[in-house]
């Protein structure tokens, strides 16, 4: 009997184990999309090759399809927006968007699918697997699509010949641990992704100029970027070279690639002026950098190579090296000031350009998403914090490494303030943030919040603030280097918020239980 229960013991405790073996899905996609610039609407196909590395037996997969967010007023993005003043002035004018022509096809036969519950989630779709998926196995899934571009208010659409082409193709939910994040797309709160391979192939109109997710493949493509980039980040007198079409054809096809980033999202314009040039990081890495912005007099952006190569060298010091071959910044829409939005390898910037050091210092905090969104894809929905306070932090000692600036106070920083060294600087910045109404815990669902000012206070500023209050404590060489452990421990995974702690206890050798019981405090710290 004894002997029995030591067997029993054992098994259960392997059980056990292999039950806590950490896993997350893998996904792969083979895309083809052309855009149709008259009417504004995308036609595709894609194959995505779908594992199930869980130790769960799968009947369905939940998919994002994500423009039909855009379809009507009674979806939880229009809600969202009418239900928040500080954002619903997006909708003073605005047309709608969707997504049609879905026949899924699970290994080659045609499948069924069923909507969501909740009626105002018509951006989910539930596809029904003709046979049971077990762990390990893996299933070839396919669809064509069609989808009629929104215009721009909320990150994907088009605006003054400009294309954002942003949460675009029909995109498996993720399954993890806890289950399936099956959340439909708002404006307020971001995303949770798997991390899968892209290939795709875009076509459009020949003298169209693309920034996209991953390296472009078509040779003489990215020659003719290349070379206009380089005489461009060398002459930034006002007369840029200009893209020409490589063809007669009336449009062309560009072939990307990248593996191991969890988006792809991709941006067009005929005007766009292009600068390239590259940064090398501290082991030798060499980095290929990429601006696209629009051809206008005095522009910031003629600058704008700089400060992405900056962003990443600083990062790269800081946290971790880069792990992308390229990035890329684009300029967006002159009518919209909202900031910025990242997908991986590419970031869109939409705030004016009236100062070099807010240019700089968005430009350096979209690219820093690299890491904090796309090399350590946290769930976003769910720990805001993660991505955007982590990543806040580093912006706000970026700004004031070059500029004794921080972008919260801007020119109400006294010139006394500014000619402190760094450390005493940042001392003051973030006494002057601790006087401010913090309202709600850091640890928020971000569809939790009633407004983007609720939001964005506790998930960037407030995050930042309790960050610091830990690099007083422990100083700032170590601090970096929880950092880098983080990082090195849980790159291209999905880390949540107790594995950032154990990661930071191990590296610190301290107990942090009382300060990580500070992301659920409302209010101020002090």
């Amino acid at each position: 009997m004894k002997k029995c229960l030591i067997i029993l013991f054992v098994c259960l405790s392997t059980l056990g184990f292999a039950q806590d073996k950490y896993w997350q899905q893998e996904v792969s996609y083979q895309i083809d999309v052309a855009l149709n610039d008259q009417t504004k609407t995308l036609k595709g196909s894609e194959q995505i090759l779908y594992k199930n590395n869980s130790p769960a037996t799968l009947d369905f997969i939940w998919f994002h399809i994500w423009p039909n967010a855009y379809k009507q007023e009674s979806t939880a993005l229009f809600q969202q927006l009418k239900n928040d003043t500080s954002r619903v002035k997006k909708l003073e004018k605005y047309s709608f968007g969707s997504i049609d022509g879905l026949n899924f096809k699970v290994n080659g036969a045609l499948a069924q699918t069923e909507p969501h519950s909740n009626p105002q989630y018509i951006d989910i779709i539930k596809l029904k697997l003709p046979t049971p998926l077990k762990p390990g196995e893996s299933v070839q899934i396919s669809t064509d699509f069609n989808v009629k571009l929104p215009s721009y208010f909320s990150r994907s659409g088009f605006a003054d010949g400009e294309f954002m082409i942003c949460q675009w193709y029909p995109k498996p939910a993720v399954f993890d641990k806890t289950g399936w994040h099956e959340f439909p797309y708002l404006d307020m709160g971001e995303y949770y992704s798997d991390y899968a391979s892209f290939k795709v192939n875009i076509t459009l109109p020949s003298d169209y100029v693309v920034g996209a997710t991953g390296v472009l493949q078509t040779a003489n493509e990215l020659a003719q970027y290349k070379k206009l980039g380089t005489a461009n980040a060398k002459n930034r007198t006002g007369n840029p070279a200009l893209y020409q079409p490589l063809t007669k054809a009336a449009t062309k096809t560009l072939s990307y690639q990248i593996d191991n980033v969890p988006d792809f999202a991709w941006f067009a314009a005929k005007n766009f002026v292009i600068q390239y040039d590259t940064a090398q990081l501290a082991s030798g890495k060499v980095v290929d950098a990429f601006t696209y912005y629009h051809n206008k007099k005095e522009t910031l952006w003629k600058n704008s190579i700089d400060y992405a190569k900056d962003a990443v060298k600083h990062y790269s010091k800081w946290i971790g090296e880069y792990e992308y071959p390229l990035v890329q910044v684009v300029e967006g829409p002159a009518n919209n000031s909202s900031g910025g939005m990242e997908y991986p390898t590419i970031t869109l910037i939409t705030s004016p350009d009236a100062k070099k050091e807010s240019l700089d210092a968005v430009i350096a905090h979209e690219i820093g998403h690299n890491w904090f969104m796309s090399m350590l894809g946290s769930n976003e929905r769910q720990h805001a914090w993660l991505d955007e306070g982590l990543n806040t932090y580093f912006q706000f000692r970026y700004e004031a490494e070059k500029y004794r600036n921080n972008s919260l106070f801007g020119d109400a920083i006294p010139a006394q303030v500014r000619q402190l060294p760094e450390k005493e600087f940042m001392t003051s910045i973030y006494n002057a943030l601790s006087s401010i109404p913090m309202k709600s815990a850091i640890e928020t669902p971000s569809d939790k919040f009633s407004s983007s000012d609720e939001y964005s206070m506790a998930s960037y500023v407030k995050t930042a603030l309790w960050l610091f209050i830990l690099e007083n404590e422990v100083g700032r060489e170590k601090m970096d280097k929880a950092f880098q452990y983080y990082f090195s421990k849980w790159k291209n995974k999905h880390p949540q918020p107790e594995d950032l702690k154990a990661a930071f206890e191990t590296s610190l050798g301290l107990n942090l239980d009382t300060y990580f019981q500070l992301i659920n405090k409302e209010g101020n710290f002090r």
